[in-house]
């Protein structure tokens, strides 16, 4: 038994390991808040206020409102009106004012929602934009959309903070015009013209760690993707890629923006910002530029798809990932074979593919190496192995005792 648990311990020392690399690069600002009057009876909130680790120009804090009790249940459907102020250093907050999860009439429980505020970014590039919570008596103030006025009041004291790093932008400070041809599932293709920056790492990212290129985009005045007829008008996000090449087994970026307000025969509007997302397996340099955006309620289910009319043409940028890696034992043997193993064999010069897009924004980027996570799996088997070998010599020995 002994040696059985010398290697249940190894195996468990091994999962740590592996997976200790496995971060987000997005950061979180969880703020504590006192409550009180209002619809809601909930005296104390927790609000997770997640935002980028890099970005320049502008990008979204998203809100994730906790799940919530009613003192009386509503004879109506309705959302949740929410309103936050946020104190921002080397930027500037628009005050959250967006309506969040839908009520049920009948009941008293309303399910978590999300909500985004943006901030528009004042610092130097190189710099810091500090994210704090308001102090202010009512930062937070929650009611029904159909009854507005009837207001509950949340207060915090905290003081902590996260910082968001000032990124190159890829675009100059305002993008490049990029055309597409937007084929929806239903109706004729659309040219659509996007003013499209990218944000760049600020700082070199290194072999095995996540990182985030940012996706801005604005229409040109008169060449707006509009919604057609049969297109559903809930549910709907916009998936955004960036297309990497020069480094083998990395092919893309990707991330997820949420819709609202979508309405046919209308411009859909789009999100201020979305964070691509993927992990490199190597290091060396990479060229990088924007490709695809669609639109629907799943990577898997476009409704619409817009190409670049022209990919060949479009203005690319540099990017480098540096020598090293997050894990301690990426040196190992089993590390350095479960990047070979599952390396895409596709061409880097390829459009990302949506067979091995993300699925909802997952973090993890598409085209890259198995990452963090993919090692994980695989030093596990071996640690697995090593543990079904000690076991089987265990039982020999019972089974036949030296003489």
């Amino acid at each position: 038994m002994p040696k059985l648990a010398v290697v249940a311990s190894a195996i468990g020392l091994v999962l740590l390991s592996a997976a200790a690399p496995a971060q987000a690069a997005d950061k979180t600002l969880t703020v504590a808040y006192t409550c009180s009057g209002g619809p809601f009876s909930n005296t104390t909130l927790s609000v997770p206020i997640v935002v980028p680790d890099t970005a320049s120009g502008s990008f979204e804090a998203k809100w994730a409102i906790p799940a919530l009790t009613l003192r009386t249940a509503p004879t109506a459907t309705t959302q949740v009106q929410v309103n936050g102020k946020l104190a921002v250093t080397g930027g500037t907050h628009a005050d959250l004012a967006k309506t969040g999860a839908s009520v049920t009439p009948g009941t008293t429980a309303v399910p978590t929602g999300q909500v985004t505020s943006t901030v528009q970014i004042t610092a130097t590039t190189g710099g810091q934009v500090t994210i704090k919570p308001s102090t202010e008596t009512g930062s937070l103030k929650l009611a029904l959309a159909v009854t507005p006025t009837d207001v509950t009041t949340c207060t915090t004291t905290g003081t902590e903070s996260v910082t968001v790093t000032v990124g190159q932008d890829g675009g100059g400070g305002t993008g490049d015009v990029v055309d597409y041809t937007c084929t929806p599932t239903s109706g004729a293709p659309q040219t659509v013209r996007i003013r499209t920056a990218l944000t760049l790492p600020a700082a070199n990212p290194k072999v095995g760690e996540q990182f985030t290129i940012g996706w801005k985009g604005t229409y040109e005045s008169g060449a707006e993707l509009e919604a057609p007829n049969g297109l559903p008008t809930t549910g709907l996000k916009m998936y955004a890629y960036a297309s990497i090449s020069g480094l083998t087994g990395l092919t893309s970026a990707t991330g997820v923006g949420e819709l609202s307000g979508v309405a046919v025969g209308q411009p859909i509007a789009l999100p201020a910002s979305v964070d691509m997302k993927t992990t490199s397996g190597r290091a060396g340099t990479a060229t990088v530029k924007p490709a695809s955006v669609n639109f629907g309620p799943r990577p898997t289910e476009p409704l619409i798809e817009c190409e670049p009319t022209s990919p060949g043409s479009l203005k690319t940028y540099t990017l480098t990932v540096g020598d090293g890696s997050a894990s301690p034992s990426a040196s190992a043997t089993p590390t350095k074979t479960a990047v070979v193993t599952v390396t895409p064999t596709e061409d880097d010069s390829e459009e990302p593919r949506r067979s091995i897009t993300p699925r909802e924004g997952v973090a993890t980027g598409a085209g890259g190496d198995a990452g963090p996570d993919g090692r994980m799996f695989v030093l596990a088997g071996s640690a697995l192995v090593l543990a079904a070998g000690a076991g089987g010599l265990l039982l020999r020995r019972r089974a036949h005792p030296l003489r």
